[in-house]
Formats: C-alpha cells, structure tokens, sequence
C-alpha cells in the first residue's frame, strides 16, 4: 500500500429518508414473511446514505442513493402483490433537494466529477442515483451511457484484509478495496477505505442498518441469515485486528458522526 494518500476527502450524501420494522434492523425469531406482514409499526427515519470519496482522478461513490421517482412515479415499483411486499417493507421521504445531484452540490462536486460507482447491491436505494450519473429492476440498472464492470473477488495475500481472503483492488494501491459479504444479497459487496495514517472505513451497505447492532453480533432480518451471520463475524473480526475501524452502513443514523471522527473533518452530510 502507498504511504500517498491518494484520497483528498470521504464525506456522505443522504438522499432522502427511510422508515423499516424493528425486525428488518435485527432479525427475531419470526421468519421474514410473518413480521412483514403481522408488523404494525415502523421504526424512525433512517438515512439513505451514499458515500463520496475524492480521489486524485475523480470521484469514487459507494452506492448512489435512492431516486426521488419512487416517491414522485406511480409506476417506479412493480404492481401486484410485489408492490404490496414493497408497501410492507418500508416506507420513504425524499425531498426535491435531496437527489444525488443536488448532495454532490452541495459538497462542492458536480455529477461530472464522478468516475467510479460501485454498488453494495441492486435494490432500489442504492441504485436510484444511477441515472443521474449517464431492486433489482432492469429498467433502472441498464442506462445508456453506464459501462458496467461485474467484480470477481480474486484471492489477495494482504495480512490487513484478514479474515478476508479475496477481493479486488479497485485502482491497484490498497487504497480502496472490494470486499464480498454476501448475505444481504447473494452479490453484496462492500468497500475498505485504507488511508495513511487514519483508521480504516468500511462502508458495508445493508450487511447492517447499525454498527452497533453488527457489534452485538445481530444480524438484519431481512437476507440470508446464515451467509449474514458469517459476514458479521468477518467484519467484527476485522474490527479486533483494527481497533478504530469505523463501519458506514448505508441507513444508520450514526454514520455521518462516525465518519467525522474517523477523518478528522466536520460531519459533511450533504442533506438538504
């Protein structure tokens, strides 16, 4: 890894709010199925977070936030009885400034500085900003104009990655590194953010809704259990080998403080 930071700043959009059950932020005893149809009550407002990393060529985002059409389009979800699965599962507000774009502004950056998106995962609130950049929804995935990379963990001999044996060096340096934690989604991946001199980031997308939770050794009640529970215990494990590791899930309400104490900068989320 190269003692040049070749990343000059780490800050978080939020693009909009979400609203879940208590037993998608920590899975009980009740199968999915039951608690989203018998839940009654939803949590408060959670943030729909993106991350921003300025890099010495551009801009890096992990994950893209949420479009406001799902909000504003009758049409955006799916009808049927995947629609109403939709209704149950969570409930959003996004304000007309609270697109990617209108984030990016606010930090100083335009949507033109952006090179590089990787996606935690396909479902709706990490993949809504992707069409200003030109669930698993084709129609909002595939825009002209994107050029898609599908990353392959390879195997990777760096004793700081440990637990993790694979992954992909994004730019080659160390600097930012993708790591498979399946789980959320059979594909989901998250991102190392390595710096000199910092404590490590590692921006997990839905692994958890809190680190707190992931701490507890809780998983979310919404995945695959079993592959979630292995990619906790690796991120925990992660944690123990580097005490200030700061974990970013893309909802968790604390995760604007934390990256704040991590860098050292003022909490930057760029929230309308």
């Amino acid at each position: 890894m190269n003692v040049t930071d070749p990343i000059r700043r780490v800050s978080v959009v939020s693009t909009g709010q979400v609203q879940i059950r208590s037993d998608h932020v920590a899975s009980t005893w009740r199968p999915t199925a039951v608690w989203l149809l018998a839940s009654r009550t939803w949590t408060g407002p959670r943030p729909i977070n993106a991350y921003v990393i300025e890099c010495r060529d551009g801009l890096v985002l992990f994950d893209t936030g949420q479009d406001r059409a799902s909000v504003t389009d009758p049409g955006y979800f799916p009808g049927g009885l995947t629609g109403m699965l939709y209704d149950r599962l969570a409930r959003f507000d996004i304000g007309a400034q609270q697109t990617l774009t209108a984030g990016l502004g606010r930090l100083g950056y335009a949507v033109s500085d952006v090179k590089t998106a990787v996606i935690s995962h396909l479902h709706q609130d990490h993949i809504g900003g992707l069409a200003e950049l030109r669930g698993l929804m084709r129609r909002h995935i595939d825009l002209p104009g994107l050029r898609w990379h599908r990353v392959t963990p390879e195997p990777i001999q760096d004793p700081g990655l440990a637990p993790f044996r694979s992954g992909h060096d994004l730019f080659g340096d160390g600097s930012l590194v993708v790591l498979p934690t399946p789980g959320h989604t059979p594909g989901s991946i998250s991102l190392l953010v390595r710096r000199p001199g910092l404590p490590p980031l590692m921006m997990v997308g839905d692994v958890t809704y809190d680190a707190h939770v992931l701490e507890a050794g809780h998983v979310p009640g919404v995945g695959n259990r079993r592959h979630l529970r292995q990619a906790t215990a690796m991120v925990n494990q992660m944690r123990q080998h580097h005490p200030g590791l700061a974990v970013m899930p893309a909802h968790d309400p604390g995760a604007a403080d934390r990256l704040a104490q991590a860098t050292g900068q003022a909490p930057t989320l760029a929230s309308a």
